[in-house]
């Protein structure tokens, strides 16, 4: 009997050992997903904002200063290596560092595919299909290296690689997708605008009436907001010539930046995109 209790006691703090050492691990894990955690109607705010900003910032600055489009992708490429290396140093998530990633991931990805359309002279169609394999691509290469393409889970370096390079590609490719709808076709910066509402509202539909796979869902979702978020802001910056709403680049881009601000800030207080490290 004596013998037979030592080995349960031994069993049961070998159990207890394992149960701690798979909590610590789960710590430490949720404290190295640097990305939002929980995604909140704010998440989407700040992202089609972001996006309008990409389209509005990249056009100001290429425009407004004279700087030329190579000349200004090199200057947004390099501020955006400079914080992704803050991104990538950071043990956990920042919400300001993260969404600052995504505003200059925005504004370099519409740049590298203004940049094949105004200087190599690259079709829109084309572009928008070079850019839809570039996605497909790197999911593959993720999925095939992860098993999986979930934002819950971006807790190693290589996860946060994939990440970083599947959403510089989807915003290339909705900026491409976006001057294809709106330029290319003629359709026009509103009703582009309106129709990728649409298949966003759809995609929502079928997510929460048809249980679509949230990961599909979200990936589809976060390339259609892309275009929606880039024909929104040619529709508010362009002069009413062109068909907007004339508030300029530079008027259209500070409304957005200050916004995006406002709600990080209130992310950063509340952390309510990141709950488990309001615990920590």
């Amino acid at each position: 009997m004596g013998q037979y209790r030592n080995k349960q006691d031994t069993n049961s703090k070998s159990s207890s050992i394992t149960e701690e050492m798979l909590k610590s691990q789960s710590a430490g894990r949720n404290m190295l997903n640097k990305v939002p955690v929980i995604i909140t109607i704010y998440f989407w705010i700040i992202k089609i904002m972001a996006t309008t900003v990409g389209e509005t910032a990249a056009d100001f600055l290429n425009d407004k200063f004279n700087l030329g489009l190579t000349i200004t992708t090199l200057i947004m490429g390099a501020l955006l290596l400079i914080t992704l290396a803050f991104q990538f140093k950071a043990t956990k998530y920042v919400p300001s560092l993260y969404w600052l990633t995504v505003v200059l991931i925005s504004v370099v990805g519409t740049l590298g595919s203004d940049n094949l359309v105004d200087n190599l002279g690259v079709p829109l169609v084309t572009t928008t299909i070079i850019f839809s394999i570039a996605v497909l691509i790197s999911f593959a290469f993720w999925y095939a290296s992860e098993k999986t393409l979930s934002i819950h889970s971006i807790h190693s370096t290589k996860r946060e690689v994939f990440y970083w390079v599947a959403i510089l590609f989807t915003f290339a490719l909705g900026t491409a997708a976006g001057d294809l709808i709106a330029e290319g076709l003629n359709i026009g910066y509103l009703n582009s605008a309106i129709m990728f509402a649409v298949l966003i509202g759809l995609v929502v539909i079928a997510y929460y009436r048809f249980k679509m796979n949230a990961v599909l869902a979200f990936w589809i979702a976060y390339v259609l907001t892309r275009p929606f978020g880039a024909s929104l802001g040619d529709y508010l910056s362009q002069s009413h010539h062109a068909g907007g709403l004339g508030l300029g680049t530079m008027g259209t881009s500070l409304i957005f930046l200050i916004t995006i601000l406002g709600l990080v800030i209130y992310l950063t207080k509340t952390k309510i995109d990141n709950p488990v490290q309001t615990e920590g």
